[in-house]
């Protein structure tokens, strides 16, 4: 027996490097994972999708149709384009039939000289290329599932405005010859039409929930559902219709977005060939007590962007008036709390970026704003985070992972571990994580659109001597900027801290 003791233990003994040699391998190999998160991911996709839905779209281009122009000038409402240009402003397999189209007059021409025009027109499209790809992902583009049930029919990327007609991509039939070839649709929130009429094709149905279209022929057939149309009667500012598409022994089942569009912010930047911080970047902090560390912060912001605009939330009992160029200064009640004054300051912003920083910072050579700038502008991140080095020397980089698990009834566990998910590629200094240290920059449209809970976190520090409690570190917390969707960064931009 004891010499079975002495050989387990040797072999514990030799084993013991080589799992920890293992373990150590597997999580360097982890940490140095990449991950591209540019903007232009989803248009890889789109071009796949786009060449596939156009060989659907010529299958039958050779039978013939009859245009139905009551259903043509509902179609026509969706389209609009500005005078100016005089270009379609949509891409459709019909668009030559939907006129007339909805006419816009822009004021370019009257609010900027002839010689500004092209630039302004330029930028602003840029910043509108720019939205596009942050808003659009693959899961919004069309996607056809080719008839293998034998039905073909979209299964995500179709969307129509509240109230408005489109035509239903994709929609197809691939089976055997029979005596009759029919197929049904059923709607909830609309009714089916055609936007033309094939011969050869029984409709039944138009104008209400449900539509059955039967033909002899299956090129018929399919030529006329590609003439099929929806639309949404029941409004509702966000939802989906679902529309049953079936046949003899089949169904499938498809969804139809209903919504809004997303409407464009689109800022300024002041581009001329590289970033200009005083119209891309906004400074907000808040203060309580502190005026002299805050006029120090002042003083350090001075010294490398002397044209910034600094807003400052402050709630102290006995307010002193903060002056100087490009400042904005604003009392609120006493006391009113840490994420009160954050949601003051933020909501004051009208530049594409804020950057959040503490009263009692100071800037140094070493805080480039413009790399921060950088990485929000070339990737889809909403929020860029940097490193703090406190009075003692020691630099703090706040960097963990949140993630949450379904629980029973007493409700859900959330899990905040420190690390983080991947390195960013092209920025091999920076990570991809969930929560960062209290010194970002954000998009100031999501930054609003989240905003802060002010009875989340009322106080920044609990206890004295610069030690930071859980309530200031998860600053900001999972129940605010990670709970509203925001994807954070850690970037290393030294930033000094008494």
């Amino acid at each position: 027996m004891m010499r079975c003791l002495v050989q387990k233990k040797t072999y514990l003994v030799i084993l013991s490097p080589l799992l920890l040699f293992a373990l150590l391998r597997y999580w360097t190999r982890r940490a140095t994972t990449t991950v591209d998160v540019g903007p232009g991911q989803s248009y890889k996709a789109q071009n796949v999708l786009k060449e596939r839905l156009q060989n659907v779209q010529n299958s039958y281009d050779n039978i013939p149709y009859v245009l139905k122009e009551s259903v043509a000038g509902r179609l026509a409402l969706n389209v609009c384009v500005c005078e100016a240009d005089k270009k379609p402003a949509i891409d459709l397999p019909f668009a030559q039939v939907l006129f007339p189209r909805v006419w816009a007059q822009d004021d370019f021409h009257t609010a900027f000289q002839e010689a500004e025009l092209a630039q302004v027109k330029s930028r602003r499209q840029q910043e509108y290329n720019s939205f596009q790809q942050r808003y659009q992902t693959p899961a919004d583009l069309l996607v056809i599932a080719e008839a293998n049930s034998p039905l073909q029919y979209p299964t995500q990327g179709v969307e129509v405005r509240p109230l408005k007609t489109i035509v239903i991509p994709g929609l197809g039939l691939k089976e055997k010859h029979r005596q009759l070839h029919t197929v049904n649709l059923t709607a909830t929130l609309g009714t089916f039409d055609v936007l033309a009429t094939v011969d050869g094709v029984s409709i039944r149905g138009q104008g209400v929930m449900h539509m059955t279209l039967s033909s002899r022929l299956l090129s018929t057939l399919n030529r006329q559902l590609q003439f099929v149309t929806y639309t949404n009667t029941l409004f509702h500012p966000r939802t989906a219709d679902t529309v049953q598409f079936e046949t003899d022994g089949h169904q499938s089942v498809f969804t139809i977005k209903v919504g809004h569009a997303v409407i464009p912010k689109l800022y300024h930047s002041g581009y001329t060939g590289e970033y200009n911080i005083s119209s891309l970047v906004t400074i907000a902090t808040k203060t309580f007590l502190r005026y002299d560390k805050l006029q120090d912060l002042i003083d350090s912001i001075r010294e490398f962007y002397p044209t910034v605009t600094i807003v400052i939330a402050d709630d102290n009992e006995h307010p002193q008036p903060v002056m100087g160029p490009y400042i904005e200064h604003y009392i609120m009640p006493f006391g009113k709390g840490w994420f009160a004054g954050r949601n003051l300051a933020v909501s004051q912003v009208t530049t594409k970026y804020v950057l959040w920083v503490d009263d009692d910072f100071l800037f140094t050579s070493n805080t480039r704003l413009e790399k921060m700038v950088e990485i929000l502008e070339k990737t889809t991140l909403d929020m860029v985070g940097g490193a703090v080095r406190e009075a003692t020397g020691y630099t703090a980089t706040y960097r963990h992972t949140i993630s949450v698990e379904e629980g029973g009834e007493e409700g859900d566990c959330i899990h905040i571990r420190n690390g983080y998910h991947h390195v960013i590629e092209g920025f091999p200094n920076c990570v991809l994580a969930d929560a960062v240290i209290n010194f970002f920059m954000g998009r100031t449209d999501k930054m609003q659109q989240v905003g802060f809970d002010p009875r989340l976190n009322r106080v920044a520090h609990l206890v004295p001597l610069g030690l930071q409690d859980l309530s200031h570190i998860m600053d900001p917390g999972p129940a605010d900027l990670w709970g509203g969707g925001l994807q954070h960064i850690a970037y290393h931009a030294p930033i000094s801290s008494p």
